[in-house]
């Protein structure tokens, strides 16, 4: 692992940000979207830091452990100012579906990895985005007390859904925002809400895909998995645009499914709605066994480019690895519009480049 980007000079007539915890680089589009100049990224998944190469190669991207990068590697292409760090740290570690959570989870702390890079780099604006649980644990609060020690000042947890934000999927986040003026931070923290968009305005024009050949297609992520006999008859029993398991006759019905509370796992088998927006996409998002991923109408689960759509990713976007790697970049993502507005706000309330 090590550095995969190049270098290039930095224009310093733009606002510039470094992306920690980058992934396949979701966050990054979303920034450079918004007007800003991506100088730095860092993730340690190879697969995903191919894929942030594939669409941003002009960043200086180190594939490595964030506790091995030192935060002055990127002291030259910041120059003097640093506009904004965004740090979107694993969040495993606070999903309310980890059922093993713990404070003692190690990679709870990883996000405190991004205090020695505020300190080096001292950004105006400091942005973070976890799941909502974040705000309740322990490290949360010695995650402010780092920001508060270097001179920022720091909003509350923020709420935010992604279905609010442009994006056709239920996707509830916390950010968290730091700034070195409060002037700053109170216009960083007005996001302005846009109108949701459904699954057909997502999905709704592609056509039906070629069944388990990767390539046959014009588009290779838009293939159908190919799913066994019993898959396709259960999913024949499933009612059309919304419908959920609970209509299987008890002779399809899963093992582990049988006598439990209806509300338990209730979205597996289940289609999407039409008029709807999806639930929260996972990397299990185009497996029937893993949530509400069916397709409306046709027998069998999302597509790769269905799940990405759902997920905002634009078409021209290119995925590295297999395929259960890249839903896993998919699910793992934030969503790129839903960054995209969000860094509209953060963009806006910087002062002007001089």
């Amino acid at each position: 692992m090590g550095e995969i980007g190049r270098q290039l000079p930095v224009d310093r007539g733009r606002k510039t940000a470094v992306d920690l915890f980058c992934g396949s680089g979701a966050v990054t589009w979303g920034l450079k979207s918004a007007g800003f100049n991506v100088v730095g990224a860092v993730d340690v998944d190879e697969t995903a830091c191919a894929t942030y190469h594939k669409n941003h190669p002009e960043v200086d991207l180190i594939n490595n452990d964030i506790t091995d990068v030192c935060p002055s590697h990127f002291k030259e292409a910041v120059g003097s100012c640093l506009d904004l760090l965004a740090v979107c740290a694993p969040c495993q570690p606070f999903s309310n579906q980890n059922q093993y959570r713990s404070n003692d989870d190690e990679r709870a702390r990883l996000v405190l990895e991004a205090l020695p890079f505020v300190k080096e780099l001292k950004p105006q604006l400091v942005f973070f985005e976890n799941v909502p649980g974040l705000g309740r644990m322990p490290v949360c609060e010695e995650l402010n007390d780092g920001l508060k020690s270097e001179g920022y000042f720091v909003s509350n947890p923020i709420r935010v859904d992604a279905a609010d934000l442009g994006v056709s999927q239920r996707r509830q986040r916390m950010i968290l925002i730091a700034a070195e003026e409060e002037a700053v931070l109170e216009k960083a923290i007005e996001i302005s809400k846009l109108d949701p968009k459904s699954v057909f305005d997502a999905i709704g024009d592609l056509g039906e895909p070629p069944v388990g050949v990767k390539n046959a297609g014009n588009d290779p992520l838009h293939y159908a998995r190919r799913h066994e006999a019993i898959t396709i008859e259960r999913l024949k029993h499933i009612p059309k645009n919304g419908g959920s398991r609970e209509a299987l006759p008890e002779h399809l019905q899963l093992n582990c499914h049988k006598g439990r509370n209806k509300n338990s796992f209730p979205d597996t088998y289940g289609r999407l709605g039409w008029g709807d927006v999806a639930p929260t996409l996972t990397t299990g998002c185009n497996d029937l066994t893993k949530g509400r991923y069916a397709h409306p109408e046709q027998d069998r689960a999302i597509t790769l480019r269905e799940a990405a759509r759902l997920q905002s990713f634009p078409d021209d976007y290119q995925f590295a690895g297999n395929a259960s790697e890249i839903a896993a970049q998919i699910g793992n993502a934030v969503p790129p519009v839903m960054m995209s507005s969000i860094a509209a706000s953060l963009f806006s309330a910087l002062p002007r480049v001089a």
